[in-house]
């Protein structure tokens, strides 16, 4: 059955209140229950989910598009995966909030999933499976998952797992930089605690990614990161080896930092091996 005849019955039963029954292939039935309205205080668009990032790794269609369009109408921006191979690269690449993920992989098991996402990166990880052994959750949660939540479960639930899995993620941000001073020089200055870049005063609007690398080099400033490094430590180690997106998105930084990118004050370019950063006050 097409994607869009799901997502049509989901707009219309999210707006009565009723449980949609899906069923992928052979297997068994997964049951959704999906809120009869937007209640204020439970699916009220808050500051906690604005513009906030969500990798979806689930391979059974109907309940992507399940997650994928509630999630949306929550103005969650989502990128979707049906394979654990495919679901590793866009985590490396896009370095999303959190990360969903399916145990019941076509390519992969989600434990190994797991596993090679806790080799890099912590970004919370909440495991949806129709796994409902005690073993099986505990397992999860030992390879380094966040939270795990059994099929069939409601959207209200769902959604409340997200925003604490994101409060905290966000709280241990803010402790690991509450005690470092802010980087400074000439007219930049990085707030690390208030994630605020201002040059003469005026607030710098950077992306995710551009933000992450600006502070990677501010925190190691006045040192060398080769290519390789930085790549890792903001992508993962499975992104791929042309750096060419790390290029374009240094790029933009000094397009944005630099009075004069062809001749920097506060990024340099160490052909060859990587970035430095000019040494805070």
């Amino acid at each position: 059955m097409p994607v869009y005849f799901y997502a049509a019955r989901i707009r219309h039963f999210a707006a009565i209140g009723r449980t949609l029954n899906f069923r992928g292939g052979q297997g068994p039935a997964t049951r959704a229950l999906l809120p009869a309205v937007y209640m204020k205080g439970e699916n009220q668009m808050t500051k906690d989910t604005f513009a906030n990032s969500i990798l979806l790794i689930e391979d059974e269609e109907n309940i992507r598009s399940f997650i994928f369009t509630t999630l949306k109408n929550q103005n969650y921006k989502v990128t979707t995966s049906s394979s654990g191979a495919e679901g590793l690269h866009l985590a490396a690449s896009l370095c999303p909030d959190i990360i969903l993920l399916d145990l019941g992989l076509p390519d992969m098991d989600g434990m190994e999933v797991i596993s090679k996402l806790r080799s890099w990166t912590a970004i919370p990880i909440i495991v949806i499976s129709a796994r409902t052994n005690e073993h099986e959750k505990a397992r999860a949660l030992d390879q380094g998952a966040d939270d795990y939540i059994t099929k069939p479960f409601g959207t209200v639930e769902l959604l409340a797992r997200i925003r604490t899995s994101l409060r905290h993620s966000r709280q241990m941000q803010d402790m690991s930089s509450i005690h470092q001073k802010p980087y400074h020089y000439k007219n930049l200055t990085i707030n690390f605690e208030n994630h605020v870049v201002t040059l003469n005063g005026e607030i710098i609007h950077l992306t995710q990614i551009e933000y992450k690398l600006l502070t990677l080099l501010a925190r190691n400033s006045g040192k060398v990161l080769t290519y390789t490094f930085i790549m890792e430590k903001i992508w993962g180690p499975y992104t791929d080896s042309n750096n060419q997106i790390l290029r374009v998105n240094m790029a933009n930084i000094r397009r944005k930092i630099e009075k004069n990118p062809a001749t920097p004050e506060y990024v340099f370019t160490e052909i060859g091996i990587g970035y430095r950063m000019a040494e805070g006050d």
